[in-house]
């Protein structure tokens, strides 16, 4: 396939230069005038760099933002239908695990500046969830439930966008998995239920950095969707859908 597209440019390349000299050889035919050709000829040839320039640096690049605007764009509902589905559930389920936090109780006046402040925040935050802590029998029905789910999720092209919502699936994913070989949930050795706090600490740290970044995208671009999202904040105890 890349050999036949090869042989198709080069073909359609000779094509357009033994045309080009056709014409010219025309034009001298008809005219006589070598000067004149040579005057357009090396004109034409001075600008073919600024050309190059505008066409490769300047035009290409705005379509590639475009481009990168639209993917973002599709790479956000995904998001948020992650979250829809899934996500808000496991902050809420971890949260009430004994780690609430003020720090996320986001607010329709805060800025970029506060947003950027809670992900500095989140991230040396030390999660220290215990799983002994944790109704695993839910949690593990709940990830079994929404497995097909974030299977496809993981099979989204537009996902190859943003690593660390990857990262955040996998952790997610791979936290469904360890719930779901262990047959006696709850009887767990000392051991095995360090091991699982570690996967929820992995998981959950994600889920907010990627939530916080959510929230920062609806205020500047859906209003409406953000205003939503902080009336059903898990973090916010007097967080309601319904308009007092």
């Amino acid at each position: 396939m890349a050999l036949k597209y090869l042989r198709r440019n080069i073909t359609l390349s000779l094509f357009l230069i033994l045309l080009s000299l056709l014409l010219y050889l025309t034009h001298f035919l008809l005219f006589g005038d070598i000067h004149h050709i040579l005057i357009y000829f090396i004109g034409d040839l001075a600008f073919l760099p600024i050309e190059v320039l505008l066409v490769t640096l300047i035009f290409h690049r705005l379509l590639n933002e475009r481009e990168k605007r639209v993917m973002l764009k599709k790479l956000y509902m995904v998001i948020g239908a992650f979250y829809s589905e899934v996500g808000t559930w496991l902050l809420k389920f971890f949260a009430s695990a004994g780690s609430h936090s003020e720090n996320l109780i986001i607010k329709d006046h805060w800025s970029e500046q506060d947003f950027n402040n809670a992900d500095i925040f989140i991230k040396n935050y030390c999660s220290k969830i215990d799983s002994a802590n944790c109704d695993l029998v839910v949690l593990r029905g709940y990830l079994i439930e929404k497995r097909d789910f974030l299977l496809r999720l993981l099979e989204n092209p537009n996902l190859l966008e943003n690593e660390s919502f990857t990262e955040l699936l996998w952790a997610v994913f791979h936290l469904t998995e360890e719930l779901v070989v262990r047959q006696n949930i709850k009887q767990l050795s000392h051991t095995d239920s360090e091991h699982l706090s570690i996967d929820i600490n992995r998981a959950y740290i994600s889920l907010i950095l990627e939530w916080l970044q959510y929230m920062k995208h609806l205020k500047e671009n859906y209003p409406y969707l953000f205003s939503l999202a902080l009336r059903t904040n898990p973090y916010d105890p007097d967080a309601s859908p319904v308009f007092k």
